[in-house]
């Protein structure tokens, strides 16, 4: 009986967190849905643009050597990125 009782007790809190989990999944799908988060970007691009300005002047004025850091990565990613194309047209 208590191996009984045990088990319904399992089965009972087994489906209170199925339900739970049903619970988040749902209110994070608002958060992880990409189509509000297109529609967002499209209605405010020249604002979005304006801050990514704002946030570069600012870096600049308090770190220039950071903006040089970033140009450097992004020439190496360039880089790395063109001779892995070359590899495969080479391979082919």
């Amino acid at each position: 009986m208590d191996l009984a009782e045990r088990n319904k007790q399992l089965e009972e809190e087994n489906s209170l967190l199925r339900k739970e989990l049903e619970e988040v999944k749902e209110h994070l799908h608002k958060y992880t849905n990409n189509d509000s988060k297109k529609r967002y970007y499209e209605k405010n691009k020249e604002l979005i643009k304006q801050k990514a300005q704002e946030r570069k002047k600012l870096i600049k004025e308090e770190n220039p050597d950071k903006i040089k850091e970033y140009a450097r990565t992004a020439y190496l990613n360039k880089k790395t990125k063109l001779e892995k194309e070359k590899e495969k047209i080479e391979n082919i």
